[in-house]
């Protein structure tokens, strides 16, 4: 080891004239503050009389006690530089490999390499090629309007309103009912457990059961559903190109049977209410025509207002015969006695026609009686009714009639399709599973997981 160098300073009694310099001291150099020169001052050197100053004129006293200031600091500088010397430390020795190195070294390839090695082999030596067919459609809604509301500048809306249908239609796509229709129809256990032999983790379970085979539905299955515009979009997974397609075309048409029967149910609530408005317009007009018959039948009467025609033709009947009777007697009384029989049947005549009028006038009153005993105010008043309650039965079956006609052609104007865009598409080559990015995942994880790791030792060992 080197011995400490050390800094001297040379002439400590020429302190008082030095000007402005450095000293080493413990905290390293020092700045000395600049110390006028004592040589040639009248006042020290015993001539009197004023120096020059820039700020003023000093005292003797004055200088003598900035002269002692300056050398006490100089002094204090150099036992301080003297004090502590500069040590030149030796250079750090080099690196070499510890254990902890190859704990890290070990650690990463069983982190990361390990992991990546045993994905690659898998991936390249069991895992069976997929294949994929992809789908897209969207549900369409067609409102044609009607032609007053053309003449009313309403126009027609092809396409909107159908949103909630697709939203239905996507869940339903991923829903256990139609994985268990389509396993019925093409056999999905039969499909995707082929390979399980060899591709245990890519394949399904054959003993899984219907919940197993919903997720794995759903990992075979990429569907994507824009709520703005309504396009659904599928890719579909297979071992096999046809066995795609052939499950892309049973997705539709079961999404197209689903989208029938929601239109079905639409035009449904669409006419239900107007449809039982209608059934019970049509029980009412039944019964009042029931009663009206009942009332004719219990009275022997078709029409009573006829009845009454004929009994004020009857009336009228009377009356004119009876101002004829009374003309032949006024002129039978002019020319005969009073006991001339001529003028007496005269008489008779007149008062047998009074009476048969006052008789069918009594039957118009509220004690009067037809030919059959029947009241003819009460008969007339309960026919009045009926026929009352059989007009308005009548119109309300008509309004009725023709509610449910405009909403049955409302619902005919408003129906829902399944509009495709894509229709499912026949794979040429395999493009899954994908490899390269498997293995890059499966790195980077590992990498990530293993720097984490590192940095948490080490952190621990710093700590302790």
């Amino acid at each position: 080891m080197a011995p400490p160098r050390t800094r001297s300073t040379d002439a400590p009694d020429a302190a008082p004239d030095a000007s402005e310099g450095e000293v080493m001291g413990p905290r390293g150099r020092k700045r000395l503050r600049a110390v006028p020169s004592l040589r040639g001052n009248p006042a020290l050197d015993g001539n009197e009389g004023p120096a020059p100053q820039p700020g003023g004129p000093k005292t003797k006293r004055e200088l003598r006690r900035e002269a002692r200031q300056a050398r006490r600091e100089a002094e204090k500088a150099r036992a301080e530089a003297d004090a502590e010397p500069v040590v030149v430390r030796p250079l750090a020795r080099p690196a070499k490999v510890r254990r902890r190195h190859w704990g890290l070294v070990l650690s990463f390839g069983l982190m990361v390499l390990a992991p990546v090695g045993a994905a690659s082999w898998y991936l390249y030596t069991r895992a069976v090629d997929q294949y994929a067919s992809t789908l897209g459609f969207t549900v369409r809604s067609e409102d044609v309007s009607s032609a007053s509301d053309l003449l009313g500048g309403l126009g027609s809306t092809l396409g909107g309103g159908a949103n909630n249908d697709a939203e239905i239609l996507y869940e339903y796509i991923r829903s256990q009912e139609i994985v268990r229709e389509i396993d019925d129809k093409l056999d999905l256990r039969a499909l995707y457990s082929r390979h399980h032999e060899v591709d245990p983790l890519l394949s399904f379970d054959p003993d899984g059961t219907i919940e197993d085979l919903v997720d794995y539905w759903e990992r075979m299955l990429r569907i994507s559903y824009d709520s703005g515009s309504g396009l659904i979009e599928m890719r579909v997974l297979a071992f096999d190109p046809q066995e795609a397609q052939a499950i892309a075309q049973e997705i539709y048409l079961e999404s197209s049977e689903t989208v029938n029967e929601l239109s079905a149910v639409a035009r449904e609530d669409a006419t239900r209410y107007a449809r039982a408005d209608l059934e019970q317009a049509q029980e009412r007009l039944k019964e009042a025509r029931e009663a009206l018959t009942a009332f004719r039948v219990a009275n022997q009467i078709v029409d009573p207002s006829a009845d009454i025609q004929g009994q004020m033709g009857l009336l009228n009947t009377l009356q004119a015969q009876l101002a004829a009777a009374l003309i032949d007697l006024d002129l039978l009384g002019d020319s005969v006695g009073e006991g001339d029989p001529r003028a007496t049947q005269a008489q008779r005549r007149i008062e047998v026609i009074r009476a048969r009028i006052a008789q069918e006038r009594e039957k118009f009153g509220a004690d009067g009686q037809g030919p059959a005993g029947e009241n003819y105010a009460t008969t007339i008043s309960e026919f009045e009714r009926l026929s009352v309650e059989r007009e308005f039965a009548e119109t309300a079956y008509t309004a009725a009639l023709a509610a449910y006609d405009a909403a049955q052609a409302e619902a005919e104007r408003q129906s829902r399709y399944l509009a495709t865009y894509i229709r499912p598409t026949l794979a040429e080559r395999s493009q899954f599973p994908q490899r390269e990015m498997l293995i890059g995942i499966v790195a980077l994880f590992g990498f990530l997981a293993w720097a984490i790791s590192s940095l948490v030792y080490y952190s621990l060992r710093d700590r302790n």
